[in-house]
């Protein structure tokens, strides 16, 4: 706040950005998005997702793409869409390839890592920038973990790291309902988290985002429940953030970003069932959202099943759209309006 009042960011929308991409590629469902520290925007889409009446004659784009801030593409690569009724994952780079790719999450090497949900993707990876080389394979495709797992995973949703600590954490998330926590270099078992109340209230299926703020809080998505859980990084529960009570269905916590100033002071939610995203000021999360825009629809602007959001160092803001959305979009930052 400031003596106009409460304040929120305030965005416009990029309808050009990205660029028509080459080799008359187009994608599928855009199941996750980072920004890295070179404002290089990441992507992961699904390219089996894509249907004839897609296609009509174009290509599907490779799984993993970078862009620039400007629309440009800088990368692309990882393997085609798996065949119709293949049975077992792809392989790439020397290590599985799940079914159905499922967020996506750059570490402060500047290696990707992806997760996927598919029936038996169990599985999560971490690559090199360019793809060629298959770093760690945390789990087992067509193996599933429960909650106490320490070597496996059951179809996990997406995640985070800490760098300082040498650390992943992992939304384990449609299959179970935790974060688990591994070593990022060798991915041995560290903890696990649950809900504060597991036995009374448990998170729901999917725990659908684990993100880390600069200052050290772990912000999980618990998209079925309708909030957001924010925790230390060793599990004590510090507040809750309700994201439209009441909302039905697959939910209204679907991903976690926060504004590029120095103390990330506001936090942004990804609301895929509402068609919105929502803000709200980190240090007063108990006054709820201040702020939100979007709404359902095909134009530039409007969202279809919003899934995964991020923001560059400039407070642009991207996100990326699964169902029939297949696309992913860029909000400019345009400084901050007076709210309530």
């Amino acid at each position: 706040a400031n003596a106009r009042g409460p304040v929120a960011p305030q965005f416009e929308v990029d309808p050009f950005w990205p660029k028509p991409l080459p080799n008359d590629w187009v994608l599928g469902q855009v199941a996750g998005i980072e920004v890295d520290d070179q404002d290089r925007i990441w992507i992961v889409q699904r390219p089996g997702s894509l249907t004839a009446a897609d296609l009509n004659g174009a290509s599907p784009a490779p799984p993993v793409m970078a862009f620039d801030v400007d629309g440009n593409l800088l990368e692309a690569w990882g393997p085609e869409a798996a065949e119709e009724g293949q049975e077992g994952p792809r392989e790439w780079a020397g290590c599985d390839w799940p079914i159905n790719e499922h967020g996506l999450w750059i570490d402060g090497d500047g290696n990707i890592w992806i997760a996927g949900n598919g029936g038996d993707d169990h599985i999560v990876l971490k690559f090199t920038s360019d793809g060629s080389s298959c770093l760690l394979q945390i789990g087992e495709w067509g193996v599933a973990g429960n909650n106490d797992s320490e070597d496996l995973l059951n179809r996990p949703a997406d995640g985070d790291t800490d760098d300082a600590a040498r650390e992943v954490y992992v939304a384990d998330g449609y299959g179970n309902n935790r974060v688990a926590v591994f070593d990022m270099d060798t991915g041995e078992f560290k903890r696990r988290h649950l809900a504060p109340d597991p036995e009374n209230d448990p998170w729901s299926t999917p725990v659908h985002c684990a993100v880390l703020s600069d200052d050290g809080l772990l912000y999980v998505c618990d998209r079925v429940n309708n909030r957001i859980h924010v925790l230390e990084k060793d599990g004590t529960f510090v507040e809750e953030l309700p994201i439209v009570p009441g909302t039905p269905g697959n939910g209204s916590a679907w991903d976690v970003s926060f504004s590029a100033d120095s103390a990330q002071e506001f936090l942004y939610n990804a609301d895929g069932y509402n068609q919105r995203v929502q803000i709200a000021r980190r240090n007063n999360l108990e006054a709820g959202l201040i702020a939100e825009f979007g709404r359902n629809g095909r134009y530039a602007g409007m969202f279809h099943w919003i899934h995964n959001i991020d923001t560059d160092s400039r407070g642009n803001l991207y996100v990326a759209e699964v169902d029939e959305g297949k696309r992913t979009q860029k909000f400019d930052f345009r400084g901050l309006r007076p709210v309530g």
